[in-house]
């Protein structure tokens, strides 16, 4: 898959934190992909995206953040959390 650099700078996504969330459909499947107990997905997410350890990048139309063996997809515009899975 190609990388779209425009607005690639992972800054946009740092600075919009705020914005992250999901569906009731996203936090069952984000919950079970990670393995997750019974804990606020979004703020988990929100976490893991906010570290500093994480490897942020844009390719198409989503933003990607890697980080302790998961992968997080957030769409580029809505901010909507689409899906986490461990690599």
């Amino acid at each position: 898959m190609e990388t779209d650099n425009i607005g690639g700078n992972p800054e946009i996504l740092l600075k919009n934190l705020g914005k992250i969330h999901t569906t009731p459909m996203g936090v069952e499947r984000i919950r079970r992909n990670l393995q997750l107990a019974d804990i606020d997905v979004v703020d988990f997410c929100k976490s893991k995206i906010g570290s500093p350890n994480g490897n942020i990048y844009r390719q198409g139309k989503n933003w990607y953040c890697e980080i302790d063996g998961s992968i997080i997809t957030v769409n580029a515009k809505s901010y909507t959390i689409i899906t986490a899975h461990r690599k």
